[in-house]
């Protein structure tokens, strides 16, 4: 019987574009419900693509405290999100939630 060889999945290794990096952090924001650490390590993997360096520059920040801040361990202040957001040239944005919708959220 011949071995299955398997390979870490990387997602940062997929998201190309500005858009494929976008319509990710969508997909994890819209599954983290209320997870910081979730969305912190979406950041991460999407910051691994562009490049953690000059993220981090861009940022303001050193590679290592992005690490840390991105790794999905901890939830960084909302403050280092922003930032890193802007750096990553992605921006937030809010819709109106409809009472049924946030019901449904809660049970889940």
């Amino acid at each position: 019987m011949a071995k299955t060889i398997t390979t870490r999945y990387d997602i940062a290794e997929h998201l190309r574009t500005p858009e494929e990096m976008a319509a990710y952090l969508e997909a994890c924001l819209e599954e983290a419900h209320g997870d910081a650490a979730f969305i912190a390590k979406a950041l991460g993997d999407i910051a691994r693509a562009k490049g953690m360096s000059q993220v981090a520059r861009d940022a303001g920040l050193s590679r290592e405290s992005l690490y840390k801040a991105l790794s999905g361990e901890r939830s960084p202040s909302f403050d280092t999100i922003l930032r890193v957001i802007s750096a990553l040239g992605l921006k937030l944005h809010a819709e109106a939630v409809h009472a049924d919708n946030i019901a449904a959220q809660h049970v889940a």
